[in-house]
């Protein structure tokens, strides 16, 4: 219908079309009895569209022009020109993500990108939500079909007010932790498995321990800071604490324990282009973000627990 009332002729229309006069007049023919009403007028002067003809080349005037809208955005798209990509972290990766994320976007700033924090239960319930496109944690879960990729090695240690007893020592018989008060994550994160695993390993330690929950590691610095006990922790998030005298790394044998970070997406799922960047931008990247903690440790044995 464009080509011919652009055109003024159903030869002419043709022409443009790539195809003959009978197949474009069959074609009107057909929409005509579909709608119910003459779409052209014949005339000497040509082809004169009526009144609903009128309407059904206005409303295929819009459909073309948003045809070739999603064309220039699905172009956009492959040249990550335009984009949106949800990145979800667990609580713990938020101390280096939005730093990576906020370097991703200086390379990519066509592309908009969202950020989900939450614990792992929160996290691993938008990834099978489709709440997020792709993810920063620890462990991957099994239940999930996953394609996922390591990042980089995530130590846990055992931390202090600077002024406890055991921060000067060296090499720390975990028996010698007997009588603290741990301060510890909610049951199910990924902080609290790998300190579960630390007890498993020592027969008798979890009985001679105090125990206080609390939902986020900034309440557990603040807590250890304070004096109220030790804690078990990323290395991750204690880097300013560090940093700034704030806080103390015991060196327990046995500490760090050695995990790692994962990039995680649903293996159902196509990547956009966008979450394909994000993906190997972190996956090449993610060690200019990481804190460095490392002058900070005794050297005391690492362990990787199971699992």
């Amino acid at each position: 219908m464009l080509a011919i009332a652009r055109r003024g002729t159903v030869a002419h229309a043709a022409r443009d079309l790539y195809l003959t006069g009978p197949a474009v007049t069959l074609q009107i023919r057909q929409l005509e009895e579909e709608v119910g009403l003459p779409l052209f007028d014949r005339t000497s002067a040509g082809m004169l569209p009526t009144e609903a003809g009128r309407a059904l080349i206005e409303t295929a005037a819009k459909v073309e022009g948003l045809l070739s809208e999603c064309a220039d955005r699905l172009a956009a798209l492959k040249g990550l020109d335009a984009g949106h990509v949800s990145i979800g972290v667990v609580s713990t990766a938020k101390y280096f993500a939005p730093r990576a994320i906020a370097a991703f976007a200086q390379m990519h700033p066509g592309i908009e990108t969202s950020l989900l924090v939450g614990n792992r239960l929160e996290i691993l319930e938008a990834l099978r939500t489709h709440r997020a496109d792709i993810v920063l944690m620890g462990r991957p879960p099994a239940d999930i079909d996953l394609v996922h990729a390591l990042l980089g090695p995530h130590p846990l240690v055992v931390i202090a007010h600077p002024d406890h007893p055991l921060a000067a020592a060296k090499a720390i018989p975990r028996e010698s932790l007997h009588g603290q008060t741990f301060l510890l994550r909610e049951t199910g994160s990924g902080t609290r498995t790998a300190f579960e695993g630390f007890l498993a390993e020592a027969l008798g330690l979890a009985a001679g321990l105090r125990f206080s929950e609390m939902g986020s590691n900034e309440t557990i610095k603040q807590a250890v800071m304070a004096g109220l006990g030790v804690a078990f922790l990323s290395g991750h998030t204690i880097g300013a604490e560090l940093e700034s005298g704030r806080l103390a790394v015991l060196d327990v044998v046995g500490t760090p324990v050695m995990r790692e970070w994962f990039v995680v997406r649903r293996a159902d799922r196509t990547p956009s282009p966008s979450t394909a960047a994000f993906e190997r931008f972190v996956t090449d990247r993610v060690a200019d973000f990481l804190p460095e903690i490392q002058r900070f440790l005794r050297g005391g044995t690492a362990t990787r627990p199971a699992g």
